[in-house]
């Protein structure tokens, strides 16, 4: 599951209008890591996934109200918080009796791109950059949502906590990514729109983490005061 019922507030320090370039010495970087969902894709799918249909859907099938439906879910959302099942579809299939995959399979063609994510992650690769996608989605989500969208074709690699057995909000994942991944954090960058995400991730050693102030189309803009934070990623332009 995205984070997204509801979605953590982050904090960031706001940066002039037309300088938020200036917020990463690029010259000293080498690798650039994403998040997914809210960073380069419309956290406005997870949002009205989460909130909406899948409510609606276990309503339907249970026999119950929309708000009993809601009053149901709500606290095994928040027992999930922090874990990997938050984020895991087969998790949440096998406790809703739902198909939670077939749900966003229906719904694929509401995944969008944020504005200027393909420009961005088109600049990094033409620098000669490495790019990765670092993510908390189900195999099952990212792999659909690289698919609806075609933005697999930009990253050198695509990595899902699943695969490293905790969520990138546990102080387990970043050691154990790097114990199969070869990088240098202090000549890395890592955006994304996770408030807990980014302290972890700043407890790691990154040259900077970055926060996405925008991460939902259809909500507004989040105040920021922790973080170096940009509205999209392409506000990080030009790289050089």
């Amino acid at each position: 599951m995205s984070a997204a019922i509801p979605h953590a507030s982050i904090d960031s320090t706001a940066t002039p209008k037309g300088k938020t370039a200036a917020i990463v010495d690029w010259p000293q970087i080498d690798h650039v890591l994403l998040d997914m969902d809210g960073t380069i894709l419309d956290l406005a799918f997870d949002n009205y996934f989460w909130s909406e249909l899948v409510p609606q859907r276990y309503a339907r099938l249970h026999g119950i109200s929309i708000d009993e439906s809601r009053a149901t879910l709500a606290p095994r959302f928040e027992a999930a918080r922090g874990r990997l099942d938050w984020y895991c579809l087969d998790y949440w299939s096998e406790l809703t009796g739902l198909d939670i995959a077939g749900l966003k399979r229906e719904i694929r063609t509401r995944i969008a791109p944020l504005p200027g994510s393909a420009e961005f992650m088109q600049a990094v690769r033409d620098s000669g950059r490495q790019l990765w996608l670092v993510t908390n989605a189900h195999r099952h989500s990212w792999q659909l949502k690289m698919a609806q969208t075609g933005f697999d074709v930009h990253f050198h690699r695509i990595l899902s906590s699943h695969d490293f057995g905790a969520p990138k909000e546990d102080p387990r994942f970043w050691p154990s990514l790097r114990a199969k991944h070869l990088f240098d954090p202090a000549r890395t960058i890592f955006v994304d729109d996770s408030l807990p995400v980014l302290r972890e991730a700043l407890n790691h050693g990154f040259a900077q983490v970055i926060a996405i102030r925008h991460p939902d189309s259809q909500m507004p803009k989040r105040e920021m005061t922790e973080f170096a934070a940009v509205d999209r990623v392409s506000d990080l332009l030009p790289i050089g």
